[in-house]
């Protein structure tokens, strides 16, 4: 493994680095909570999950080639970042070589190091928040940074908010549009093992330089805050109090749905993805598969929570909940529920959906009706 020397064509045209983990985002519908690790990753593929990164990266770098006229981009072979660029018609220098096999973290540390090194003016990369810790860990604050969101754990604050607005804000910042200013931006990672024994345990790595544009990028995900505890937990047990019969009630990661199942004396996960029929729990933590398995042929209403601080009501931790699933249990069956104090904290920004199904994203957009206490719910705007 070696950095491959390639003969600059312009040095004065800014440069880009890409990055693109190929795994990124595998292990979400299949309810593994990430893919850091090759036992994971192998178990994930055994589960039948799909790759979505190179997808997402083609979104990204359309967008990004839409936005600015002209850049060098250097960038990893073949998944890694060469194969997505050339389909979208950008011609590349290939910086590193692989060995045999597939990429790894440490392919991924290698390539950001020699991107700090050469320098580029920017690395955007295509993955989760392991990605970010990973080129972190090479470049440092060096190099500004911008995530394309791919992964299953996006808790960092320099992922756009979908991969079309992180590779118009790489355009942006390349292109020296002041709208696209500099900020520092945490890198957060959960850890994959505790999150899989149903226990939340964060840490921030460090602080990144990264172009921001409001509209664009996402916050970082901030914790529960102590207010209008007693409104949720009465909307929680109207909602106990009037589940259907034969309607089977998929309940979304989080503290806020965690409420509803403790309302109908359930024990539910905390991160994972559950489902209720007729007052009793027939599936914790379950995957996509499973989900469409328990919903065939029978009414279906989705329950979900939002992400503090960033407002994702999916796409962000609930991939089990997959656009297959959101399709099948129909738009009118989704129930979001939060405290008014997390929606006041979102300010004017919107709701946020990015499921990787653009035509999906679509038809969510708009208005919805978020339930914050026992008969009382705000409409709140939803936005890809």
């Amino acid at each position: 493994m070696q950095e491959i020397s390639t003969q600059d064509d312009d040095a004065t045209l800014p440069t880009l680095g890409l990055i693109v983990n190929p795994v990124a985002g595998m292990g979400g519908a299949v309810g593994l909570k990430g893919t850091d690790g090759a036992d994971i990753l192998r178990e994930a593929q055994s589960r039948g999950a799909r790759p979505t990164s190179q997808a997402r990266a083609s979104l990204a770098l359309t967008q990004l080639a839409a936005t600015t006229a002209s850049f060098r981009l250097l960038t990893g072979p073949a998944e890694m970042g060469e194969r997505c660029a050339r389909a979208a018609g950008l011609t590349p220098e290939v910086v590193y070589e692989l060995g045999t096999g597939c990429s790894t973290a440490a392919d991924t540390r290698a390539t950001a190091a020699i991107m700090a090194a050469r320098p580029v003016d920017l690395i955007l990369f295509v993955g989760g928040d392991g990605t970010a810790r990973d080129i972190f860990s090479s470049a440092g604050d060096r190099v500004p940074m911008v995530g394309v969101p791919a992964g299953v754990k996006m808790h960092s604050a320099l992922f756009g908010t979908n991969p079309a607005n992180a590779g118009r804000l790489a355009g942006l910042y390349l292109s020296r549009n002041p709208v696209a200013r500099l900020r520092e931006a945490e890198i957060m990672d959960l850890d994959e093992a505790a999150i899989r024994n149903d226990t939340m345990s964060a840490r921030l790595y460090g602080y990144a330089r990264s172009p921001f544009e409001r509209h664009l990028v996402q916050n970082a995900k901030s914790g529960s805050r102590p207010g209008s505890e007693q409104d949720l937990e009465a909307a929680a047990h109207q909602l106990a109090r009037g589940l259907r019969p034969d309607c089977l009630y998929i309940l979304g990661p989080g503290t806020t749905t965690q409420r509803i199942a403790g309302a109908l004396n359930l024990h539910s996960t905390l991160l994972g993805v559950d489902a209720v029929l007729d007052g009793k729990m027939v599936g914790t933590d379950v995957d996509e598969s499973t989900l469409l398995r328990l919903m065939s042929g029978r009414e279906t209403r989705i329950v979900v929570g939002i992400l503090g601080g960033q407002g994702s009501l999916f796409g962000r931790g609930n991939q089990q909940i997959s656009p297959r699933v959101i399709r099948e249990a129909g738009l009118d069956h989704i129930m979001v529920f939060s405290s008014i104090e997390k929606l006041i904290a979102l300010g004017n920004a919107p709701l946020r959906v990015d499921t990787g199904d653009l035509e999906l994203d679509e038809r969510l957009t708009g208005y919805i009706h978020v339930q914050t206490g026992n008969d009382h719910s705000v409409i709140h705007k939803v936005a890809s």
